[in-house]
């Protein structure tokens, strides 16, 4: 194939532009003004040799032959050291886009091509036609960046970067009118500052104001011409040092909003083609601009609604306990969502966390979600346990529903009420995600709570309140789920991201805030003070609430006041025996770091089977209390459940076919020590493990039980 080639006196070239590096053989290397040789050049080495308005039209053809799936031929003009033609080439390449590394990769050949005489027909049209190519390529380059612009700077930063075809302007301006006076909205290539200083009466003899009050362009093709038309503002055009200047009008629905500023620092004759170019280009300016004033507007008007809808926390006075929070509305469009957070003081001295969501992320779900955080702040307000708020909140919405079915919406919610003295908090929900509780260790934990069903489903729903302490040094986190279930991520693997993330920070509670917002989406603010990051899939709305404490220590070593405590608790009811899985589960996350794995499973088998006993021979609730306890000796784990029953466990010697009968038998065998204790009306019963850092040994755990005595 390169021998064939060879013979036809065409050379090959490989570009990629992600490395900016170009590889071309001994024919294109030659073609190019090169040592006949293989070599490989960078972007700039090729610019170099060939014609700037030629290198414009390359980019140009190249990205209209990806979008249209053609080739991309294009005549190219090689140029000597001293800047003269010496020869045009044809470049044909099939140009293919790696989305991956953002970049072209493009393979073509390269073939000298005659050059038509200077001056005869088949020469102006080979000049015509390489200029009409050239604006093409450009218009649409334009075009396509200026679509893309969704603010007024960057509007500006690509009208700052356009590259016309053979007359590229060094200078631009942008201008705006404010009553009856001309302004800059912005610049390139002038003095910086420009812009907050300059102010015009609309009724001067100065270009700019000219063009929008009449809304016809000025050309202006020398600085004799320009001093001579314009004598009184000649002067600040005189100190930039320009040559030809082109004042367009900004047009928008047939009303002139502004003027575009072209200068030059060569002369301009603005041919015809020229003028053609500058009016088209003036014309998508002016619609991008009016397409970034309108998004501005509408983000600053959506901003103020969903701040005006949100808490302003600012610093809360909470006796010995922080609170964080953080609110990110749903990317595109306007952003308001469904997602609420809110921090309620109550009569008892109690506070309340409130955090939901509103099915949807329009404007719609904003105007219920601002109506349910009302209703739920009065309610609270009245002093309401929480699962009567929830109750009377989800009426509330179930009503809205009834009055307007155009406005049928179901929310999700949390609800904790808190008492700061103790760390008590009482929770009900209504179909939200559980909290998750990060101990002094780093340890998290899930923690599970009875719930009901969304709000706004049934209006005689019936919310229960889990009871659960928030122990000194804990944080507890609350969020919506699209903190949880965005990038693919299901409720597991996000809460297991999440956990990732609690478990490994070591910076204080807003810096945690910003720490899970920033790992799931990318750098953030908050709803107050800065700008919200767009984002593309669901609204986020998350809080932190921590009980402070002393440092209890780390990891197996002894803290400064004593061993290191991690305890959790779970309530297992007669009526809810799913949550014996749960509560299994619950204990492998507590034992996350054990040493030995065959110890977490029997701690798991003996916590199912004292669950288990609980429901099936007792008429009351079971609850759990675990413990892993850090010390001088190392540590261990201390398992207890504890039921209202007043029978106590006996051994029994169950035949070989019996299905019960094994539980004492099996703590007995694998636990180091284990008690019954009764406690008033009811019993506990307990077993410890102490942490095993050889591979466990058959039998080897417990030969120390002190049996059903004490």
């Amino acid at each position: 194939m390169a021998d064939v080639l060879a013979l036809l006196d065409t050379g090959r070239w490989h570009w990629d532009t992600a490395t900016g590096l170009v590889v071309v053989d001994e024919v294109a290397a030659r073609l190019l003004g090169l040592p006949a040789e293989e070599t490989t050049l960078t972007e700039p080495q090729v610019r170099s040799r060939l014609h700037p308005v030629d290198w414009n039209e390359i980019t140009g053809v190249v990205r209209l032959a990806v979008a249209e799936g053609t080739l991309a031929e294009v005549r190219i003009r090689v140029m000597d050291d001293q800047g003269q033609v010496v020869r045009v080439v044809r470049s044909r390449s099939r140009p293919a886009f790696d989305p991956l590394r953002k970049a072209y990769v493009l393979t073509g050949t390269l073939q000298e091509v005659t050059e038509p005489t200077p001056g005869t027909p088949a020469g102006r049209r080979a000049v015509i036609g390489d200029w009409r190519r050239s604006r093409e390529a450009f218009l649409l380059d334009a075009g396509r960046a200026l679509a893309e612009a969704h603010s007024t700077q960057e509007v500006l930063r690509v009208a700052a970067n356009l590259s016309m075809p053979g007359f590229s302007p060094d200078g631009l301006a942008l201008f705006g009118v404010a009553g009856d006076q001309l302004t800059v909205i912005g610049h390139h290539g002038h003095e910086p500052g420009a812009e907050g200083s300059f102010h015009m009466p609309l009724d001067t003899a100065y270009p700019a104001a000219e063009v929008i009050r009449t809304g016809r362009a000025v050309y202006l093709s020398s600085p004799e011409q320009y001093k001579a038309r314009y004598p009184l503002t000649w002067p600040l055009a005189e100190r930039f040092g320009r040559q030809s200047w082109a004042y367009l009008p900004l047009v928008v629905s047939g009303r002139t909003t502004g003027a575009w500023l072209a200068a030059f620092a060569h002369p301009v004759a603005f041919t015809p083609d020229e003028r053609s170019v500058l009016t088209t280009v003036a014309r998508m300016l002016a619609q991008a601009l009016s397409r970034a004033g309108t998004a501005e507007s509408e983000r600053a008007l959506t901003e103020g609604l969903q701040r005006s809808m949100l808490p302003k926390l600012g610093p809360q006075r909470i006796p010995g306990m922080s609170v964080a929070a953080r609110y990110v509305p749903t990317g595109g469009g306007l952003q308001v969502g469904g997602d609420w957070y809110d921090v309620i003081p109550l009569p008892s001295g109690r506070f309340a966390l409130v955090i939901g969501d509103v099915q949807g992320h329009d404007v719609q779900a904003a105007g219920i979600m601002g109506q349910l955080r009302i209703a739920l702040r009065a309610y609270a307000s009245e002093g309401h346990r929480p699962d009567a708020v929830l109750s009377r909140a989800s009426r509330f919405l179930y009503g809205i529903g009834e009055a307007d079915p155009y406005e049928l919406r179901f929310a999700t919610c949390l609800y904790v009420e808190v008492d700061p003295v103790n760390g008590v908090l009482e929770v009900a929900r209504a179909g939200h995600p559980d909290p998750a509780v990060r101990m002094p260790d780093a340890t998290v934990l899930t923690r599970p709570t009875a719930g009901g069903l969304p709000l706004g489903i049934d209006p005689d729903a019936d919310y229960p309140t889990t009871r659960i302490v928030l122990e000194p040094g804990e944080t507890m986190l609350v969020c919506t789920d699209g903190l949880i279930e965005t990038g693919g991520h299901d409720l597991d693997t996000g809460w297991q991201r999440l956990r990732g993330i609690l478990e490994h920070h070591r910076g204080g509670l807003e810096e945690l805030a910003d720490a899970l917002v920033q790992a799931v989406h990318g750098p953030c603010s908050h709803h107050t003070p800065g700008p919200l990051i767009d984002r593309r899939e669901d609204d986020i709305a998350l809080l932190l609430l921590s009980r402070q404490g002393h440092d209890r220590g780390h990891g197996t070593g002894q803290g400064l006041t004593g061993p290191s405590v991690r305890r959790t608790m779970l309530t297992v009811e007669q009526t809810e025996p799913e949550r014996v899985s749960e509560a299994r589960q619950h204990l492998r996350e507590l034992l996350h770091d054990w040493c030995s794995p065959d110890q977490v499973d029997s701690a798991v088998l003996l916590l199912s089977e004292m669950l288990t006993n609980v429901l099936v021979h007792t008429d009351t609730d079971a609850l759990l209390v675990a413990e892993v306890i850090g010390g001088r000796e190392g540590r261990r784990m201390r398992i207890e459940v504890t039921d209202a029953g007043d029978d106590l466990p006996h051994r029994r010697t169950p035949g070989e076919l019996a299905s019960s009968g094994r539980g004492l038998l099996l703590i007995e065998l694998l636990a180091h020590t284990w008690g019954v204790d009764p406690r008033g009306k009811g019993k506990s019963i307990w077993f410890e493990l102490q942490e095993l850092h050889e591979p466990d040994e058959p039998g080897a755990a417990a030969r120390t039980g002190t049996g059903p005595s004490r």
